[in-house]
């Protein structure tokens, strides 16, 4: 099949009225060239008019004219530069169809070339096959593939508008979510500066107290307790040793009056020399001198068995100070002042003690081995929580307000395609499109996926191809484009990335994917969001400023 540009001339254009008087056009010539074979007796070359033949020589088969006007229905000029010819080529009415123009090269040359003159007249000769009349056909299936065609794009316009509404819809979103965050932030100032004044409040009348809580886990905190665990212990087992002495003793005394019962019963007339013997023993055990157990013995005991509380040891007064500094004892004197002077005393030093602190004469309790208090502690995380609360809403007002200002294209209609992504199959591969996101190329074998590359801008270029009958190709003219860069590495080559070249098409989809150059990828793709109002591609008439 030959590869040519075809002209396709309005059918409208067949309206043009050729006066009786006038010549008839020659073969070849179209309506809006007939102006030029209206004389009867002589031809002017049409780019050469100084250069006239007599009206035989048009279409002799010979070029008489250096722009091949002479010969419009032959193919004796087809050795000319297309530059220099003056007609687009062979005019076929194409009777039931739409006219269109065919190289003057493809006159004769005994082949059919139905699809671009369905009428068969450029074989006119017959020098080959029998070109027949196709265009009824032709005609009725161009038309029906133009009616679906058409449908299309009108249901594409449809959808333009209204992918431009929800475009407009999410941006006011933005706007109203900033307006929203301004608002909030106006608060978390507030509240942040109130918050920054009762800290420092909180912290400078903190500052002016002796703080004497021995640090949790320091010497003296660690010594106290194992002080205190270890009087414990020892007051459990002097209880322990107590009651076992105790039971001792009853049973002690028990044991006595058994033997004392059995001396008194005991007949002497009894010729046993072993009960003599028990008898002798216990008479010299009751005749030895035996300790009584103190009554002051047994109320050291007690004393010592009662608790802390009660022997007047106060753990809590041990655990809440450590030596007094004699900074701390400075500051007590205040104790043996009147009562009417004391309160306007205590203030005036604790005042003095915060200016000494925060020039640097005292040390800070916190900084020195001491520990915050639990209000400084709360006042500073509660501090703290309002000013990530403020910090992240400026930075989500941040976000926000780039988004209003970054491209989405002709009237920002892809800000309603944006994150949604499709997809298409090309042999081993799946090719990925996120509308303002990434693309990717995809391994149906489990090889992974490998990014071709991050949106970065809209630009535009010029495209010349023809449209398959099914509507999915670019055409020709200017067509938007997206650029996606900065994909991976290629092995010994540059960065991947990604050219979205859009055309009008009702439905997203990707067309074709092939790699134009090594590592650069080019994406066919149909999108309603490059349409124009009347179903075409827009371009041309939306080409932004910037572009």
């Amino acid at each position: 099949m030959k590869v040519a540009h075809v002209v396709v001339i309005a059918i409208g254009a067949a309206s043009h009225v050729i006066a009786s008087s006038e010549s008839p056009r020659p073969r070849g010539v179209g309506p809006e060239f007939g102006k030029h074979y209206k004389s009867a007796q002589s031809f002017k070359c049409i780019n050469r008019p100084e250069i006239e033949i007599g009206k035989s020589q048009v279409n002799d088969d010979y070029c008489d004219c250096p722009d091949g006007s002479d010969e419009p229905g032959t193919a004796a000029c087809a050795h000319l530069n297309n530059t220099l010819l003056a007609l687009p080529g062979y005019y076929c009415k194409n009777k039931g169809h739409a006219p269109s123009y065919v190289p003057v090269s493809y006159v004769n040359d005994g082949a059919c070339d139905h699809d671009l003159c369905c009428d068969g007249s450029d074989e006119w000769a017959g020098v080959g096959d029998k070109c027949s009349d196709r265009c009824a056909e032709i005609g009725k299936a161009w038309r029906k593939q133009n009616e679906q065609r058409q449908k299309a794009l009108t249901n594409a316009a449809k959808r333009r508008k209204e992918l431009l509404v929800d475009a407009e819809r999410r941006k006011k979103e933005v706007e109203d979510r900033i307006k929203t965050l301004k608002t909030e932030v106006t608060g978390a100032e507030v509240k942040v500066e109130a918050l920054e004044k009762e800290f420092a409040d909180i912290e400078r009348r903190e500052k002016a107290k002796v703080v004497k809580a021995p640090k949790e886990g320091g010497k003296i905190g660690v010594l106290v307790s194992l002080a205190k665990g270890r009087t414990q212990e020892l007051r459990s087992s002097l209880e322990r040793v107590k009651a076992e002495r105790d039971d001792a003793q009853t049973r002690l005394k028990e044991l006595e009056d058994m033997l004392t019962q059995f001396h008194t019963d005991y007949n002497p007339n009894f010729n046993d020399e072993g009960v003599k013997r028990a008898v002798k023993a216990w008479e010299d055990y009751a005749a030895r001198d035996k300790t009584p157990v103190q009554d002051v013995v047994n109320r050291d005991l007690t004393e010592i068995l009662k608790d802390d509380g009660e022997n007047g040891l106060d753990w809590a007064e041990f655990e809440g100070e450590h030596k007094e500094s004699d900074i701390d004892v400075l500051y007590k004197f205040e104790e043996y002042l009147p009562a009417s002077l004391r309160d306007w005393v205590d203030a005036k030093l604790r005042d003095l003690r915060i200016i000494l602190i925060e020039n640097g004469i005292l040390p800070d309790p916190a900084t020195a081995g001491g520990e915050e208090s639990k209000a400084v502690v709360d006042a500073r995380s509660a501090l703290d929580a309002a000013r990530n609360t403020l910090s992240s809403r400026n930075s989500d007002i941040t976000n926000h307000e780039a988004d209003l200002t970054k491209d989405y294209g002709p009237d920002g209609i892809f800000r309603a395609l944006k994150d949604q992504c499709i997809s298409a199959d090309s042999g081993e591969y799946e090719y990925e499109l996120c509308w303002m996101g990434n693309t990717a190329q995809k391994s149906k074998k489990g090889h992974g996926n490998t990014s071709l590359g991050t949106f970065t801008r809209f630009d535009t270029m010029v495209v010349d191809e023809d449209v398959p009958a099914d509507g999915r190709g670019l055409g020709s003219g200017e067509r938007i484009v997206m650029h996606y860069e900065n994909g991976q590495h290629c092995w010994n080559g540059p960065a991947r990335s990604s050219v979205i070249v859009m055309a009008c098409a009702e439905k997203d989809e990707i067309w074709k994917v092939v790699e134009a150059e090594k590592c650069t990828y080019r994406y066919e793709v149909g999108t309603a969001a490059v349409c124009t109002d009347n179903g075409k591609n827009g371009a041309a008439a939306q080409k932004k400023d910037e572009l």
